[in-house]
């Protein structure tokens, strides 16, 4: 390494470590940095363009040789770049490898994915207490976050809302009861009860902030940040529901370590490609597929079902497993749009299912006469 090299790499990591760069991104941006090129973080993308801070400071940069008809490969908040040293524009030349990335469908009709987050380590889901718990979205969220590679965690926020701790403990309880492996925290952004446990947890690493609109994300991230950064609007007392505050993806670095990815608001959390992330919010229904005398078993009326039998005894509740349903339902549908083995194999599990809804029909109908 030629003297000037090691200043270059000297000077990133002292100005990019706060924002997670550490040995093995250096290694992966050294041939870039033979050619010359700026390592960099996108902190913000909007309309072909991103922010990107880097040891010259913030720079704006052009995504027009990074941008495949792949929509899940281009640049995106979180992503380390490979940024040119000057012109106007500047360009992003390429993204090194993504350790993780957080994934969503789009709402069209053309079955395509979003990535809304790149690199992240903990997926935190905002749940406002201040309307009824959805626990169907909220495993929705957390599959997301499995399959993305970031560790989930749910945060309850408007704690002060419900200040009965007795009250307070079984809403947490129900969620973690929904949450298996995942840690959740009741958190008042006004009080700051909790605040100190959840700035001890993102202190490392990369997190991101997701939730529907009025969930209490930007006031959260103003208390994770500890400045009025994100603005915050007033939430409707009827339905606990708020207009969206943020309307891209804004990367931050913490004052007490870390960085915050905030997101907007999201309406429609759709799966893509989550099969292992639903695998993992619903683990004791795995478990308990094992356990099935079919190894195809829907779960339904088949013989031998030991997911059935748990519903029926009330280990499981119903719900749980109408959860699970949906989410593979979903899942294997999004799969099938992409993935022309898949949709053979659908295909032929409809007309097997068929020919045994028929069958029994028939054999119902003999027993009758």
């Amino acid at each position: 390494m030629t003297s000037r090299s090691a200043s270059s790499a000297s000077s990133a990591f002292s100005a990019l470590a706060p924002y997670g760069w550490d040995e093995a991104w250096a290694t992966a941006f050294a041939p870039y940095d033979a050619e010359g090129l700026l390592p960099g973080r996108v902190i913000r993308v909007d309309r072909g363009q991103c922010d990107v801070v880097t040891a010259d400071g913030v720079l704006r940069a052009d995504t027009a040789f990074v941008t495949p008809h792949d929509p899940l490969r281009v640049v995106c908040t979180g992503d380390w770049v490979a940024v040119e040293p000057a012109g106007d524009p500047r360009y992003v030349r390429t993204y090194l490898p993504r350790r993780t990335a957080f994934v969503r469908s789009t709402s069209s009709k053309r079955a395509e994915g979003q990535i809304l987050a790149a690199n992240v380590d903990h997926a935190i889901v905002a749940v406002s207490l201040a309307a009824e718990l959805d626990l169907g979205r909220i495993e929705r969220f957390l599959a997301l976050a499995w399959e993305s590679g970031a560790q989930p965690l749910v945060v309850l926020t408007k704690a002060d809302l419900v200040p009965d701790p007795v009250t307070r403990a079984h809403l947490v309880q129900d969620v973690e009861l929904s949450a298996p492996g995942v840690p959740v925290l009741a958190v008042s952004a006004l009080d700051g009860d909790g605040l100190d446990i959840l700035v001890a947890t993102v202190s490392g690493g990369t997190s991101v902030l997701l939730g529907q609109s009025g969930a209490g994300k930007s006031t959260l991230a103003n208390a994770l940040l500890g400045a009025d950064v994100m603005e915050v609007q007033a939430t409707r007392d009827v339905d606990g529901k708020g207009r969206h505050t943020t309307t891209t993806r804004n990367l931050l670095a913490l004052p007490g370590g870390g960085v915050l990815i905030d997101t907007p608001g999201l309406r429609g959390v759709g799966l893509w490609d989550a099969g292992g992330g639903v695998g993992q919010v619903f683990t004791e229904i795995e478990a308990l597929a094992g356990q099935c005398r079919f190894h195809d078993c829907a779960h339904e009326a088949e013989p031998g079902c030991a997911v059935r039998s748990a519903v029926d005894s009330g280990e499981l509740p119903a719900r749980r497993l109408d959860s699970y349903r949906k989410l593979m339902r979903e899942n294997q549908w999004i799969v099938a749009k992409t993935d022309a083995r898949v949709r053979a194999e659908l295909r032929r599990e409809w007309k097997r299912r068929g020919a045994e809804g028929r069958a029994a029909m028939e054999a119902k109908r003999g027993h009758r006469r």
